[in-house]
C-alpha cells in the first residue's frame, strides 16, 4: 500500500502487515524489522477518505493518540478488503476476542495444532523437504517448482497427515495462506475456484514456493533461446497506454508488455521495433489509481490514470483507455510485482 502519516510527510510505498493488535509496515517485504507499527486498540477507521482530492481508494486510520495514518490501495475491492479486516480486528480487541481473517483453517476444519509456518519451513528443508525441479508442459519450462502429487506424497511420508484426503485439505490451506503458489494453467484454474478443490493432487499441476527462484520460460522447438534474462518471462498482458516520462513530462503512446517473471513492464514504439525503449522493474513496486494530474486534462483522463512507484521510488504515470482497462492493468501489475523476481 501507499502510506502517509506521522512518520512520512509524503506518500511512501510500504509492505503492510495486519496483526491481531496492530499494523506493521516495512520498507520492503523481505525486511526483517518493520519501520513502525500502528496499534489498533482505541483506533478508528474512516473510509472512503476524501482528504486527498487526487488520490483514489484512500482510507484513514486514527490511532488512540489521535495520530492519523493514511493508506492508499490500488483499486476499490482491495481498499474495501483492508477496511473490512481492520474493522474486524478492532472489534475483536474491543470485545476481548482473538482476531483471525475469514480463515482457510476454519473453512476446512484444519486442527489448531498445525503450525503452517513451521510446516512450510520443513517443506523447504534442502535435505528432507520437497525437491524443486525443472518441469516441462505445453512447450513451457517451469523452473524451481514441483507437482501437486509430490506435495501430498511428502505430507504423507512426513506423517503430517493420515491420508491423501487430509493432505488436500492441508495443501489447500498452505495455498490459500500464500505458502504455496500455483504455476501453470491447471493449478491456477483450480486456485481460482474452477475445480472441486483449490489444490490438485495431480502430476501435471505445478506449484512453487513464493520466495524460491521460480521462473517460467517458453520452450522453442528450434532452440531459438533468448539470452537476455529480462525477456524470459511469460507475457501476462500487453497493449497500448499513454505514458508520461519520469524525467520529461510529455505524454506519448507506447506499447506495453508485462512479463510474469522476471517482473518487468517493457515499453515499445507502437509503430514497430523489436527492441524495447525502456523497462519498469516491478519487484517491490506499488501501483495505484490516480484521479487526475495538472497537465493531463487535455487528454480527458478522468478515472483512467494510474501510477507505478518502483522500489527505488521512481514515479511513472500511465493512462488507460477506460476505467475497466485501468483496473485490469493495475491487478496484473500488482500480481507480478508481488511474485516476480
Amino acid at each position: 500500500l501507499l502510506m502517509q502519516g506521522s512518520m512520512f510527510n509524503t506518500w511512501k510505498p510500504m509492505w503492510v502487515v495486519l496483526l491481531e493488535d496492530g499494523i506493521e509496515f516495512y520498507k520492503r517485504k523481505a525486511d526483517n524489522s518493520p519501520k513502525g507499527m500502528v496499534p489498533l486498540k482505541g483506533s478508528s477507521i474512516n473510509s472512503p477518505c476524501q482528504d486527498f482530492g487526487k488520490r483514489m481508494f484512500v482510507f484513514k486510520l486514527t490511532a488512540a493518540k489521535q495520530q492519523d495514518h493514511f493508506f492508499q490501495a490500488a483499486y476499490l475491492e482491495e481498499r474495501d478488503a483492508w477496511v473490512r479486516d481492520i474493522k474486524k480486528a478492532i472489534r475483536c480487541i474491543d470485545g476481548g476476542q482473538r482476531f483471525a481473517r475469514k480463515s482457510t483453517r476454519k473453512s476446512i476444519r484444519l486442527p489448531e495444532t498445525i503450525n503452517l509456518s513451521a510446516l512450510y519451513l520443513s517443506m523447504k528443508d534442502p535435505e528432507k523437504g520437497i525437491k524443486e525441479l525443472k518441469l516441462e508442459k505445453d512447450k513451457k519450462v517451469f523452473n524451481h517448482c514441483f507437482t501437486g502429487t509430490s506435495v501430498i506424497d511428502w505430507l504423507v511420508s512426513s506423517n503430517s497427515i493420515r491420508n491423501r484426503k487430509e493432505g488436500l485439505m492441508l495443501a489447500s490451506s498452505l495455498l490459500s495462506e500464500g505458502y504455496l503458489q500455483p504455476a501453470g494453467d491447471t493449478s491456477k484454474a483450480a486456485a481460482e475456484g474452477l475445480s472441486d478443490t483449490p489444490f490438485l493432487d495431480l502430476s501435471d499441476a505445478y506449484y512453487y514456493f513464493p520466495d524460491s527462484g521460480f521462473f517460467c520460460e517458453g520452450n522453442s522447438s528450434d532452440d531459438d533461446v533468448i539470452l537476455k534474462e529480462e525477456f524470459r518471462g511469460i507475457v501476462v498482458k500487453q497493449g497500448c497506454l499513454l505514458k508520461q516520462g519520469h524525467r520529461r513530462k510529455n505524454w506519448k503512446v507506447r506499447k506495453f508488455v508485462l512479463r510474469e517473471d522476471p517482473a518487468y513492464l517493457h515499453y515499445y514504439d507502437p509503430a514497430g521495433g523489436e527492441e524495447p525503449l525502456g523497462a519498469i522493474h516491478l519487484r517491490g513496486s506499488v501501483v495505484t489509481a490516480v484521479e487526475d494530474m495538472p497537465d493531463s486534462k487535455k487528454y480527458d483522463a478522468d478515472n483512467i490514470l494510474f501510477e507505478i512507484i518502483t522500489a527505488n521510488e521512481i514515479h511513472y504515470y500511465l493512462q488507460a483507455a477506460s476505467s475497466a482497462e485501468r483496473t485490469e492493468w493495475i491487478k496484473a501489475i500488482q500480481a507480478v510485482s508481488r511474485t516476480g523476481k
